[in-house]
């Protein structure tokens, strides 16, 4: 069985303001095939960040052996769901990041669906529909994956919602981020894979036991999360990688997370 390709986000418990070459680094000691970029406000890799400093860590990963798979924007403005200004500023930050993941050489860039503060649902919905088709022009013009990711901000909780949601938006290079232990607190995450198959963009791995109220992260594999369904759907849906760790580091090292990871990508 082919084994998927493994990578490391610096979501993954990092500090937030870990220098990019120190990441690399890291990433490369822990055995990983590549990494997800945290894009963020203010810290190590941020919206400021200039061409030369891209080019030489683009230069850095290649040196390292490392592909830069992912951007992860977390955007110091701007909402998905809103409207107005705020509407705006999330197409304004969104398309600087989606920038800077081209010149980093990346394919894809996840972001979350904003939030409903001070917005009522159905609005929300339509907001982010509408937002997203605007952007899709600038998303298809880069060769890019924007990827979604469900995250537990009130929003979309079923895979049925977030594949109609998908549809309508209806751009092929607008899509789902797939993270099993996120829907673990709720459902059975292969269902999301099932139901989402042809929207599935990027996968991150971590894992969960127990429910909302008295649950929390595990190392990889020692949560509730049925890998072996999770992979079959994957693979039935096409998908072919990477898998990327967002366990925290607070749980395994890096380098032991990796070597779990392995196990799952040939699953």
């Amino acid at each position: 069985m082919e084994a998927y390709p493994i990578g490391l986000s610096l979501l993954a418990g990092g500090d937030r303001n870990m220098p990019v070459p120190d990441f690399l680094k890291a990433a490369r000691d822990g055995g990983y095939d590549g990494v997800e970029m945290w894009l963020l406000g203010e810290g190590g890799l941020n919206f400021d960040v200039t061409d030369e400093e891209l080019a030489a860590y683009r230069k850095l990963a290649a040196e390292y052996n490392l592909t830069i798979y992912s951007v992860a924007i977390s955007s110091p403005a701007g909402n998905m769901l809103a409207s107005g200004k705020d509407a705006e500023l999330f197409a304004e930050y969104a398309i600087r990041g989606m920038d800077i993941a081209v010149k980093l050489g990346a394919g894809t860039v996840l972001h979350t669906t904003g939030n409903l503060n001070g917005i009522d649902y159905e609005t929300g919905y339509l907001n982010g529909i509408a937002n997203l088709r605007k952007l899709a022009p600038e998303v298809e013009a880069r060769n890019l994956q924007f990827a979604l990711e469900f995250v537990w901000n009130g929003f979309l909780f079923s895979p049925i919602e977030m594949r109609n949601f998908l549809t309508q938006v209806n751009s092929a290079n607008i899509g789902f981020y797939f993270d099993p232990g996120n829907m673990a607190v709720f459902q059975k995450p292969q269902d999301w894979v099932r139901v989402l198959k042809g929207f599935v963009r990027h996968v991150h791995l971590k894992d969960w036991k127990g429910r909302a109220l008295n649950g929390g992260w595990t190392a990889l594999l020692e949560g509730e999360v049925d890998y072996p369904a999770v992979m079959t759907e994957l693979r039935k849906a096409g998908y072919k990688g990477p898998l990327v760790s967002e366990v925290a580091l607070s749980l395994a090292p890096w380098e032991e997370t990796a070597k779990v990871m392995r196990k799952v990508a040939v699953m």
